[in-house]
């Protein structure tokens, strides 16, 4: 179609794949599924309008760039709409079956053991600063792009998106909650019968103290949809965030790893994660990142590779 990138592409799919999940799901979803799905078709829409009257925008409109970086914003509504759509396929959450993997692999439940061995202030507020640069790496890389070089930031867009997209579809068919299921006061919801047995050790005191914990409870409590955990999608997406550093912004390159490896450890530390969901994080970022930029150049007329 004429106008249209790879990043266009893979948005209107993702979407249409959505409203026939919310189509599928009417049963579960309610008179609410007819509103969502019209939501649906008015977004479809409206991007395929930006779209095709690219051509008719004044160069540096409001309406050229929406056109150009309309995915951005849509990322949060996709995301908690993951957790409205998590129970169409599957009742209830799957983490019986990863806490039972990992007890099977470990031996014990790394995200209980981790902040256990370190219950220290400054261990944890370096862990949830960690956590917390996930928003700092995608606003950071992308701003830092958008004034060095637009087709190098068109290019992280189209990338990250298709990475959260990919992520999102699994949060679809495979909620798990994560550690955060045992939390009741974090997260309202009835812990499995299969999971009561287990000794569930609280928050340290000195962990709960630190600024960067009540700031990450607040994130949560506002933003959070649940079942969205394996794959880890911070871990994915600040992985894909440092692979565009090594490309296009070489000179914070390790600095920026540096601080990626302590997030994917963050995310089991403070108990957001399992560790299956970090390696699995991991292996979706080389993955998705691989198949991403594949269709990206081949969409791309003119490739942005350095």
């Amino acid at each position: 179609m004429k106008n249209y990138t790879f990043i266009d592409y893979a948005t209107q799919i993702y979407i249409i794949l959505t409203s026939l999940f919310v189509l599928i799901g009417y049963n579960n979803l309610g008179s609410y599924s007819l509103l969502l799905f019209f939501i649906h078709i008015a977004v479809l829409i409206t991007i395929h309008l930006l779209i095709k009257n690219q051509d008719k925008f004044k160069k540096g409109s409001l309406l050229e760039f929406l056109r150009l970086y309309y995915p951005i914003p849509l990322y949060i509504g996709f995301y908690r709409e993951t957790g409205v759509l998590n129970q169409i396929f599957v009742s209830g959450y799957l983490d019986p079956f990863f806490i039972r993997l990992e007890d099977c692999i470990f031996g014990f439940q790394p995200s209980f053991k981790f902040m256990e061995t370190v219950p220290y202030l400054l261990v944890s507020e370096i862990f949830y600063i960690s956590y917390f640069s996930y928003y700092l790496m995608i606003a950071g890389v992308g701003l830092w792009l958008f004034l060095k070089d637009k087709n190098q930031f068109q290019h992280f867009v189209s990338i990250v998106s298709f990475v959260f997209y990919c992520c999102f579809i699994i949060y679809i068919i495979l909620p798990v909650v994560g550690p955060r299921i045992f939390y009741r006061e974090v997260v309202e919801i009835e812990l499995p019968k299969e999971l009561t047995h287990l000794v569930i050790p609280v928050f340290p005191a000195a962990v709960q103290s630190g600024l960067f914990y009540k700031i990450m409870g607040i994130i949560y409590d506002c933003f959070e949809a649940p079942g969205a955990a394996f794959p880890s999608s911070h871990v994915a997406v600040a992985l894909t965030t440092v692979y565009f550093s090594f490309k296009y912004l070489r000179q914070i390159r390790y600095l920026h790893l540096i601080v990626a490896i302590l997030l994917c450890a963050s995310t089991v530390y403070c108990r957001y994660h399992y560790l299956i969901d970090v390696i699995a994080g991991a292996i979706t970022a080389v993955v998705t990142v691989s198949i991403g930029n594949k269709l990206y150049f081949h969409f791309t007329r003119k490739p942005t590779a350095s």
